[in-house]
């Protein structure tokens, strides 16, 4: 009965025949054509975002309600949100302020990031990896930006102990002072040149320099040669002449006795045919032969003069420009101590005494000046006595120094019971600081 019922339901009404057979075709094509699921439904394959207010968001997962204006501006507003701390967690500041709480969408699991070739990759400790989850990035990065501790092991204090023990703690390296900084205004001092010179003064210093010549001398020796170099250095203080005069003349003289045998009548008058030459060649107003004459007592004649003075000059190929001890003693000064008037007296009187000496006459210019500062300094008790800038300008160190300034000290101590006092008399007035009356150093 039931049945009959149902069927009867079921079957069509004779009135709607051409109705019930027109659904029933709609109905076979719509599931022949889509069996088992919705009518254009989402397969996967679109992104699950919305435009709200002319953004486009990106929904998050599980969300299925409708998207109203209020829904979507609350969405934006989170999206706004989770962007700017992303972008200041990108930027890594010193002290980065951690994000506020914000519901955790779903989200699937975070991928290890690669580091960059230029990032370098920290090695945690055992300490690290124990730290509070709460700690969060900003923990992590306070400690990479935080300095490394310095740990003084057993090894290095043991170290630094015995160095200080046996006093080779490494002191400092002196800086080598430009002595030519308060000269840039001056023309006459070439600043920009100096060097160059002094480089070429060092070269051209040992061309044509006096030979030991003494065993060749058969009437000559190093006494008659320390009364010439006397007289010498009298009359020059007599004359007034210039301190480049004075080196000069002594140059000429070894230079010619190196050259030609002279007898022993004729050694003052080669020391007053160079002192003309010397003079006619560094000074202004140079004397006249007859006040050479007269300072002589009319031993020579104006002839005598002339002929030795030509004499020289062909011996010597009338080279004359050659760099003396005064040239380097002008600058060596300077690198001790520029405005040290006393330590300059100083120096001055050791290179007149080093004049005397036979044994500095074939050395080299800039050693004779070298060794006179050095012995200068040591006199007066400079500390240190050679200093990195005289290293630099003179090019020598203390151990190539000691053998002539150990002459010019020992020359020193003899100089006021010595016969020959031209020097000492010189340099113990008050003109030069009574640089002789100072107590000799000890060697």
């Amino acid at each position: 009965m039931a049945t009959r019922n149902h069927r009867a339901a079921a079957a069509p009404q004779p009135g709607n025949r051409g109705a019930a057979v027109l659904a029933g075709k709609q109905k076979a094509a719509a599931v022949a054509g889509r069996p088992d699921r919705r009518a254009l439904g989402d397969i996967g394959n679109l992104a699950n975002t919305h435009i709200i207010d002319g953004k486009k968001i990106q929904l998050p997962e599980g969300i299925n309600r409708p998207i109203t204006r209020s829904f979507g501006a609350q969405l934006l507003k989170k999206a706004q949100a989770n962007a700017a701390v992303l972008t200041k967690n990108a930027v890594a500041p010193a002290h980065p302020v951690p994000a506020r709480a914000a519901p955790k969408p779903t989200r699937k699991a975070p991928t290890k990031p690669v580091p960059r070739p230029e990032q370098a990759i920290k090695i945690t400790t055992g300490s690290e990896e124990n730290r509070k989850p709460s700690e969060g990035a900003a923990g992590s990065s306070s400690a990479h930006n935080s300095r490394k501790k310095v740990v003084s092991t057993l090894t290095t204090v043991l170290t630094a102990r015995s160095k200080f023990a046996s006093g080779l703690t490494e002191k400092p390296k002196e800086i080598i002072e430009d002595i030519d900084r308060l000269d840039g205004d001056n023309q006459l001092a070439v600043v920009d040149y100096v060097e160059d010179i002094y480089t070429f003064y060092k070269t051209a210093q040992h061309e044509s320099r006096p030979t030991d010549y003494m065993g060749s001398q058969p009437e000559v020796n190093t006494k008659m040669r320390a009364i010439l170099t006397d007289w010498i250095i009298e009359v020059h203080s007599r004359f007034e002449l210039m301190p480049e005069t004075l080196y000069l003349i002594m140059y000429i003289v070894d230079r010619y006795l190196s050259l030609q045998p002279v007898p022993r009548r004729e050694l003052q008058l080669v020391g007053i045919a160079a002192m003309l030459i010397a003079c006619k060649y560094e000074e202004i107003w140079a004397p006249e032969v007859s006040e050479f004459l007269h300072i002589c007592e009319n031993t020579y004649t104006r002839q005598h003069i002339l002929d030795m003075e030509k004499a020289i000059l062909n011996k010597m190929e009338w080279n004359l420009t050659v760099p003396t001890p005064y040239v380097f003693l002008v600058r060596f000064v300077k690198a001790a101590g520029s405005g040290d008037k006393k330590l300059e007296n100083m120096v001055f009187f050791f290179a007149e005494l080093a004049l005397m000496e036979y044994r500095m006459a074939t050395i080299c210019p800039s050693m004779v000046a070298a060794s006179a500062v050095y012995a200068a300094c040591l006199t007066l008790k400079k500390n240190p006595l050679w200093t990195e800038t005289l290293k630099h300008h003179t090019g020598l160190d203390e151990p190539q120094l000691m053998e002539y300034v150990k002459i010019l000290v020992g020359s020193h101590a003899a100089a006021p019971d010595g016969k020959l006092k031209a020097i000492y008399k010189k340099y113990a007035a008050e003109q030069f600081g009574c640089a002789a009356l100072h107590p000799p150093a000890a060697v």
